[in-house]
C-alpha cells in the first residue's frame, strides 16, 4: 500500500521549483515524448485496422463468402435446407466459371469468365452498387465488365466482343477453340481494379456451353451473415458439408491478409521504440531529481522514513509522468484519428497537393478504425514501460546513504 505521506512527497517532487529549470526540461520533454508515441501509434493501428477492413469489406462484397465444392456429384438439396446453415448465411447461389480470352479488334487478354442465373445475378452486392451502369439482367449472349477493362480496352455498353474458348470444336480443317460473341450489356465496379479489369460475368447456361462444362461441376456460393468470422464459420460448415471441399474469401487471400498482419506488428514494434526512447528521458531526469535531492531523502531516512517508502516515492513520480503522458496520447491520437479525413482535405487545400491518391489506393478516404483492445495493448505497454525505466532511479534514491548525504550538503 502507498501511504499518504509518500503520496504528498511525491506530488511535491512532481512541481519543480524554479531552481530546478532543466529538470522541469527533461520531465516536459518525457512528458511530450511519450504522449507523442502513444498518439502515433494509436493513429497508425487504427488506419491499419481501417485499411484492412476497407479491403476486406471489397473482397467480400465482390466474391462469395465461402465455395462449396463437389467432386462430380450435385449437392445434396437436404444439406442446403439445414437450420445451422440458415442461422449463418443470407443467401445461396449456384455459380461456375472459366478462363477464356476476349478479342475485341486489336486488342485481347485473358479472362475469368462467371456464370450466374439471370435471377441469382441480381442478388450479387456489386449489382445492388449505385456505381453499377447498365442492365441487371444477365440475358443469353451478353456480358458484364469491369471499369478498369471497360476503360483500357475502350468497351461501352451495347458494344459486341469476342471471347474464345480452350476447349476445342471440330471444323473441316481440324479441332479450334470455341468462338462465341457476347454483348456488353452492363458495367461493374467492384472497388478494386485487379477484379474489375480481369473477371467478367456471362450466363450460367452460356458459359457451360462455351466451356463445355457439366451441371455437376456449379459450384454453391454462399453469402454469410458475419463473414469476418470466417475462421467459426468454415469449422460449421465442414460439419454440415462433410463430403464435399470448401474455401472461403480467407483462404483465397491469405498472402495478402498475412502479409497486412505482419506489417502492423513490425509497424508496432517499430513505433513502440518512440515510447522506449521517451521513457529513458525519465530515468535522466528521476536521476538528477535523486541527486537534487540528497539532503532531503537523508533528513527522511534520518527520521525513520524506510528505504522501501523512498523507494515508492520516487518511481510514484515516474509512474505519473508515464501515465498521464499515456493518457494524453490515448486523447490526442483517438481525436486525429477520429478527425483525420478532414485534416487530409485541410493539409490538401492548404498546401495544394493529394496525400491520400484515390488511382494508388483504390479508396477515396483515409480508412481509419478505432480498435480498443488496440488502445488497451498500447496503454499498457507504454505504462509498463515507463514504470519499468523508474525502478532504477528508485532504488538509488532508496540506497542512498544519510549521513553521506547530511555531510556533503
Amino acid at each position: 500500500m502507498i501511504s499518504h505521506l509518500e503520496k504528498k512527497i511525491a506530488l511535491r517532487y512532481l512541481r519543480t521549483r524554479k531552481k530546478d529549470g532543466f529538470l522541469n526540461l527533461i520531465s516536459i520533454f518525457s512528458f511530450i515524448g511519450i504522449a507523442l508515441g502513444v498518439a502515433v501509434l494509436i493513429i497508425v493501428m487504427s488506419v491499419m485496422n481501417g485499411f484492412r477492413a476497407e479491403l476486406i469489406d471489397k473482397i467480400v462484397g465482390f466474391n462469395a463468402h465461402a465455395v462449396i465444392e463437389t467432386y462430380g456429384e450435385p449437392i445434396h438439396k437436404d444439406k442446403i435446407k439445414k437450420l445451422e446453415l440458415e442461422n449463418i448465411s443470407t443467401k445461396f447461389i449456384y455459380a461456375n466459371s472459366g478462363e477464356g480470352v476476349l478479342i475485341n479488334k486489336d486488342y485481347t487478354k485473358g479472362l475469368l469468365l462467371r456464370g450466374y442465373s439471370r435471377i441469382d445475378f441480381k442478388k450479387l452486392d456489386i449489382t445492388i452498387d449505385n456505381r453499377f451502369r447498365g442492365n441487371k439482367n444477365l440475358n443469353r449472349k451478353h456480358i458484364s465488365i469491369g471499369k478498369e477493362l471497360s476503360f483500357n480496352s475502350n468497351i461501352k455498353i451495347g458494344d459486341k466482343i469476342l471471347i474464345m474458348s480452350p476447349s476445342g470444336e471440330e471444323t473441316i480443317i481440324g479441332n479450334l477453340p470455341k468462338q462465341e460473341a457476347y454483348i456488353v450489356d452492363s458495367i461493374f465496379d467492384s472497388g478494386i481494379a485487379d477484379f474489375d479489369e480481369n473477371v467478367a460475368f456471362i450466363n450460367i447456361n452460356d458459359l457451360e456451353k462455351l466451356f463445355d462444362l457439366e451441371k455437376n461441376s456449379r459450384v454453391l456460393e454462399i453469402y454469410l451473415k458475419e463473414p469476418i468470422k470466417i475462421e467459426k464459420t468454415k469449422f460449421k460448415l465442414q460439419n454440415i458439408f462433410t463430403d464435399e471441399y470448401i474455401y472461403t474469401w480467407s483462404d483465397l487471400n491469405k498472402s495478402l491478409f498475412s502479409a497486412l498482419k505482419v506489417e502492423r506488428n513490425v509497424m508496432f514494434i517499430i513505433l513502440s521504440l518512440i515510447i522506449i526512447v521517451a521513457a529513458f528521458n525519465i530515468i535522466s531526469g528521476l536521476t538528477i531529481l535523486v541527486n537534487n535531492k540528497t539532503r532531503e531523502i537523508s533528513i527522511l531516512k534520518s527520521i525513520g522514513v524506510k528505504n522501501k517508502s523512498i523507494s515508492k516515492i520516487f518511481f510514484m513520480v515516474g509512474f505519473f509522468i508515464g501515465s498521464l503522458a499515456t493518457i494524453f496520447g490515448i486523447i490526442l491520437g483517438v481525436l486525429f484519428t477520429h478527425y483525420i479525413e478532414n485534416i487530409r482535405e485541410f493539409l490538401s487545400q492548404i498546401f495544394n497537393i493529394r496525400l491520400f491518391p484515390e488511382e494508388i489506393y483504390f479508396l477515396s478516404k483515409i480508412p481509419s478504425e478505432i480498435d480498443v483492445q488496440s488502445i488497451l495493448l498500447i496503454s499498457l505497454c507504454s505504462i509498463i514501460i515507463t514504470s519499468l525505466v523508474s525502478i532504477y532511479p528508485a532504488l538509488k534514491a532508496s540506497n542512498l546513504d544519510p549521513v553521506k548525504g547530511l555531510k556533503y550538503e
